[in-house]
């Protein structure tokens, strides 16, 4: 226990972390981690086949320690170790490493590189394409940062909006309020096949999890199946058009979505609650309430927080959401349907713009080391430049 600095690759980034925390995946003692300096390369060459989307490799700035499930590399002394990590980068994005080993090998070494032959520009040239691209992806990495807060803020917005529309009534008295268990003629939950001694199917009838629920739509992936037969056992829990689904266990707890007749037949797990109504048009705003400030501070200081939150069904039913007449509750739909238009239309034009950013950094990175761009006249208003202002200016 020469250093204690502790460090992590994350994201792309070799990032301190809490030595004494004790928080995610720890071991007994770090005296089997290796020591890195600044201007190593760190590169995670394991779990190949169940993550494809982290990027595998970070530069280190500070000496620390770091796990010795990695690699850290060291580049000669001629060399800009700040090149070769986007050089390493550009291979990542375009997901070589997943090409090497083959077969049921999820891990591979540096070693097990083929040792093929590289163009390695000299020392001044590796220079200026890492000072090119340290300027450049920090420009690109601005924009991005603009766009992400600016989804913030529109979600923001969006939230007030949406309480005002239901609860503003509800406080001026314009409009009753009711606990979710005077609403529902069921409140129950689905359960796991294999309670039933079943199994899963790769074909038949859907079976929904946690992550297949996300602010009121049910996601079309992943898709899990359940054989016909599975479906008949699990009546009880059989969905129906306007079931209000609410997942109750796990990091998501809290969120909900309506069934729509087109996504019957089908079942849940145990994670998400089903709640059926008296009357089936409350369903979109019971949905759109469980997820709004109120009722999710309410889910908050309820739920059973242990590893992770939990929602109790008798929970579930005090919930207080809103209960329109019909024609009241028809005007309200509408206008909830409106706004969600309106601000999904917004945030869909800013991920768009941000995963555009993404796509154009990841191009930059590749085209400059591997030369197809000219790093030294690119700040000369040339053509790629041009592109990148042009870039800013719509996406401003």
């Amino acid at each position: 226990m020469r250093e204690n600095n502790l460090l992590s690759l994350s994201y792309g980034r070799i990032i301190r972390k809490d030595i004494d925390s004790a928080e995610g995946l720890l071991p007994e003692s770090f005296e089997t981690y290796q020591i890195v300096e600044p201007g190593n390369i760190v590169m995670r060459l394991t779990d190949l086949q169940n993550d494809k989307r982290s990027l595998r490799q970070g530069l280190v700035m500070q000496r620390g320690i770091i796990t010795s499930a990695y690699d850290a590399l060291e580049v000669d002394k001629d060399s800009d170790p700040r090149f070769w990590a986007y050089a390493l980068l550009a291979l990542d994005l375009a997901k070589y490493y997943y090409s090497l080993g083959g077969g049921v090998r999820q891990s591979v070494k540096f070693s097990d590189f083929p040792n093929e032959w590289l163009a390695t520009p000299d020392a001044q040239t590796q220079k200026s394409i890492a000072d090119f691209l340290d300027r450049e992806t920090a420009r690109i990495d601005q924009l991005i940062e603009k766009k992400q807060r600016l989804v913030v803020l529109v979600d923001e917005k969006r939230a007030v909006e949406t309480d005002k529309m239901l609860f503003g009534r509800v406080d001026e008295g314009l409009m009753q309020a009711s606990k979710l268990k005077f609403l529902a003629k069921t409140i129950s939950k689905g359960t796991t096949p294999s309670t039933l001694g079943a199994e899963m199917a790769s074909e038949g009838v859907r079976f929904l999890r946690a992550e297949n629920i996300w602010f009121g739509i049910v996601t079309d992936s992943p898709q899990h199946f359940i054989s016909d037969e599975t479906h008949q056992i699990m009546a009880r829990s059989a969905l129906e058009e306007n079931d209000v689904l609410v997942v109750i266990a796990g990091a998501t707890t809290g969120k909900s979505a309506v069934i729509r007749k087109v996504q019957i037949p089908a079942n849940t797990n145990q994670a998400i609650s089903f709640i059926r109504l008296w009357k089936p048009y409350l369903a979109p705003i019971v949905s759109v309430a469980i997820q709004t400030r109120r009722v999710q501070q309410e889910i908050r200081l309820t739920s059973v927080q242990s590893a992770q939150p939990n929602l109790a069904m008798e929970d579930l039913g005090n919930l207080t959401v809103p209960a329109p007449e019909k024609n009241e509750a028809i005007k309200i739909i509408s206008e909830l349907e409106l706004s969600d238009k309106k601000y999904r239309t917004l945030t869909d034009r800013v991920s768009n713009s941000i995963n555009r950013l993404r796509e154009l950094r990841s191009g930059l990175i590749t085209a400059a080391v591997t030369g197809q761009v000219d790093v030294a006249t690119w700040g000369q208003k040339g053509r790629a430049d041009r592109c990148l202002d042009q870039i800013e200016e719509a996406f401003a």
